[in-house]
């Protein structure tokens, strides 16, 4: 991580890098005294139970104006980028990369989009077009678009991905090369199966990441209901078979079901 001392920011061909903030804690070791007569403790109280974990009220609208977003932008970062990596290290199910870049995409004209992919290197990349962040109305709605986009890297997405691609490719093009279909036919058989294998499983992991991401954002004290919200201003792509995004009503629901879990104890 670029100076990892001190909060920053870098911008090169049109990209912003958001820094990080971290801090260094040491802890003393306490020397110990001269041996003492033996002194027979009473037995100690069970801990209390740990009190259920709160939601964090909504954060204040930004000012309405791009400029106002991208101050918030910046400001939340310095909360999610510590967040999201130490959330990355908790949960990881292998040695995956948690030194993430976030990156701002600021040429005009883009689309609002988010996306999370990974360098050369295997070092996860989260990015963001300006005319996303400037869509937003609040920080909690861009904390829970960063916590979604990170969750993909979390949960492997990249690389489930990739492998629910190849398996379905290798089945649809075995089915036509039984068929007797030709190499043209077996190659297309091949591309349609890669491309079905790979969104049937996009609705799920979609969901998977909008509950973990739920979940990271509501840890870096964001409200992730209030993040969510940023889904009843985007097309709703309904429910359709081939679909790579769930309903509105299915995401909302899968957030609303993790910040129960969290305050449930059923997650953390």
């Amino acid at each position: 991580m670029k100076d990892r001392a001190g909060m920053g920011k870098a911008w090169a061909r049109g990209w912003l890098r958001a820094g990080l903030v971290t801090a260094a804690l040491t802890v003393a070791g306490c020397a110990q005294g001269p041996a003492g007569p033996t002194i027979t403790q009473a037995p100690q109280a069970a801990p209390a139970p740990t009190a259920p974990k709160g939601l964090p009220s909504p954060s204040a609208p930004h000012d309405g104006s791009p400029q106002g977003a991208a101050r918030s932008f910046v400001q939340v970062m310095s909360r999610m980028e510590p967040a999201v990596e130490r959330e990355c290290i908790e949960r990881r199910s292998r040695a995956i990369n948690c030194d993430f870049a976030f990156v701002v995409d600021d040429r005009p004209g883009l689309e609002p989009n988010a996306y999370q992919t990974v360098d050369n290197n295997g070092r996860p990349i989260v990015g963001f077009t300006l005319s996303l962040i400037a869509q937003t109305r609040n920080p909690d709605e861009i904390a829970f678009v960063v916590g979604h986009e990170a969750a993909h890297h979390i949960l492997d997405h990249l690389d489930r991905k990739s492998g629910a691609a190849t398996a379905a490719a290798v089945v649809l093009g075995s089915i036509a090369s039984a068929y007797g279909g030709d190499t043209a036919a077996v190659e297309r058989a091949q591309s349609i199966g890669a491309s079905v294998g790979a969104r049937y499983y996009s609705k799920d992991w979609e969901l998977e990441a909008d509950y973990l991401g739920a979940i990271v954002t509501m840890n870096a004290g964001y409200n992730p209901i209030t993040g969510a919200g940023l889904f009843s201003r985007i097309p709703d792509p309904g429910n359709h078979v081939l679909g790579t995004h769930p309903s509105r009503a299915q995401r909302i629901a899968q957030v609303q079901r993790a910040v129960s879990d969290v305050q449930a104890g059923r997650a953390r």
